[in-house]
């Protein structure tokens, strides 16, 4: 089949990858001129190698707990699976090699926008919409937008090869510190209008002077449309962890579900949904519990914790 997948992203990539190991003839359209995602904590776990085992190589620092840091009450939790720090820019252009060599092409600077939506549909048999928190191929398909957060990142020249992260809740989402190795970042995750003021604050009581800055909106809420050439995955469709707001590895499944259905996306939809909803619901429920305890009954709440934090939360 002719395949349009709409977006170079990690999810993009990884779908065009495999299709055309699989013998489809896959294009990829990117809007921008260059390949590598820049706004993202690259915090994954340790699921990424099963999806990519030669990738390492690229690890830059292991964590193995995180501490939440409530005003009376700090909590730590240990991970049944590690996380590792990676690359985001490396991981994604490792991967359009890969999808490259596999026979797809990647069209740089393509602004779907102007080449027109019913323009792609004639020449494709299938579009898949992997471009971002603000899909393009969502709006089209005119389906509701999904819940926006807004996440902002901030470094310094500092190295730490600590294991363990540093969280901090507000009041819908958190601020945290994780080490990089050769640097420190620091970042937030909550609604666009309270996201920078809660930052800078919160730099200011640290005293941290940042070097550089990325942000990014983030989407939360599971949409894949009922329809049987087009479907959306990763960011686009929303699935996005609701504690941390995190996607790859959930995008990257979501991925292999869509292609063990493939070209069936309606079978694709009710397998993502059975698969992510009950967890979506679940981890929100925990959050909501955590919170309220955290910020009004801290001595609920124990100090140490184990969970498997991919589907957790």
């Amino acid at each position: 089949m002719k395949v349009a997948i709409i977006g170079a992203g990690i999810c993009g990539l990884y779908l065009g990858w495999k299709l055309s190991r699989n013998g489809h003839q896959v294009t990829i359209f990117e809007k921008r001129d260059r390949i590598g995602k820049e706004v993202c904590s690259g915090l994954f776990s340790e699921r990424i190698f099963d999806f990519f085992p030669e990738y390492k190589r690229l690890v830059q620092n292991r964590i193995n707990s995180c501490l939440i840091r409530f005003p009376k009450r700090t909590i730590k939790i240990r991970f049944s699976k590690p996380f590792f720090v990676i690359s985001h820019y490396q991981l994604d252009n490792l991967t359009a090699d890969l999808a490259e060599k596999a026979g797809a092409k990647i069209l740089m600077n393509q602004n779907v926008a102007k080449i027109g939506f019913a323009e792609l549909q004639k020449g494709f048999d299938r579009i898949i919409g992997c471009d971002g928190a603000n899909s393009f191929v969502r709006k089209c398909l005119d389906l509701p937008e999904p819940k926006f957060y807004l996440g902002v990142q901030k470094f310094i020249k500092q190295s730490d090869l600590s294991d363990f992260v540093e969280t901090w809740p507000t009041s819908a989402g958190f601020l945290w510190k994780i080490p990089r190795g050769k640097e420190t970042e620091y970042g937030i995750i909550e609604k666009p209008k309270r996201a920078k003021a809660l930052f800078e604050e919160f730099l200011t009581k640290k005293g941290v002077q940042v070097d550089r800055v990325n942000s990014a909106i983030v989407a939360q809420e599971l949409i894949i449309p009922k329809n049987p050439k087009v479907t959306l995955c990763g960011d686009a469709a929303g699935l996005t962890k609701p504690w941390s707001g995190g996607g790859v590895i959930w995008g990257l499944i979501a991925a292999n579900l869509l292609l063990k259905n493939f070209p069936d996306f309606l079978e694709y939809r009710n397998a993502a949904r059975r698969l992510f909803l009950p967890k979506i619901i679940l981890s929100k429920t925990a959050k909501s519990i955590v919170y309220f305890l955290g910020f009004n009954l801290p001595w609920l709440l124990p100090k140490n914790v184990k969970i498997e934090s991919d589907f957790l939360l």
